[in-house]
């Protein structure tokens, strides 16, 4: 798959362990499969995230996992239980990645499309709103 990559990005994802460097790498080529147009930046200093018409995911390196916030308002379904944290956050929710953890990929690939489908919809925010 190719897409466009920030090197800022890269940077970050390359002074990682190697683990954590495979974990970063396919989260972030699932969320650019999801939509071609998704765009990748650096906020916060030095934070990876995703965005289309707003943010979709960040990731965050700690000493024994990898953290994806899912900016989702908590109004993405979450059937097979990958969230880890967050649960009653307003904003954001955590899937934290171990060592060695097979990431669901089925599950993270159809919540990237519901925040991306919420998002071209006018974001969490207004969903909340209307609902």
């Amino acid at each position: 798959m190719t897409y466009e990559q920030d090197p800022r990005v890269d940077a970050y994802i390359d002074a990682l362990p190697a683990w954590q460097q495979k974990i970063c790498q396919q989260v972030r080529d699932l969320v650019h499969a999801v939509d071609p147009e998704v765009v990748e930046t650096i906020k916060r200093r030095v934070q990876p995230y995703f965005v289309l018409d707003g943010n979709i995911c960040a990731l965050l390196a700690a000493k024994d996992h990898v953290n994806v916030f899912l900016y989702d308002g908590a109004i993405v379904p979450d059937p097979e239980g990958i969230i880890t944290a967050g649960h009653d956050n307003k904003t954001a929710r955590t899937v934290a990645i171990r060592q060695d953890e097979k990431i669901n990929i089925g599950a993270l690939r159809e919540m990237f499309r519901q925040i991306i489908a919420n998002n071209r919809a006018g974001g969490w925010r207004k969903i909340k709103k209307e609902q």
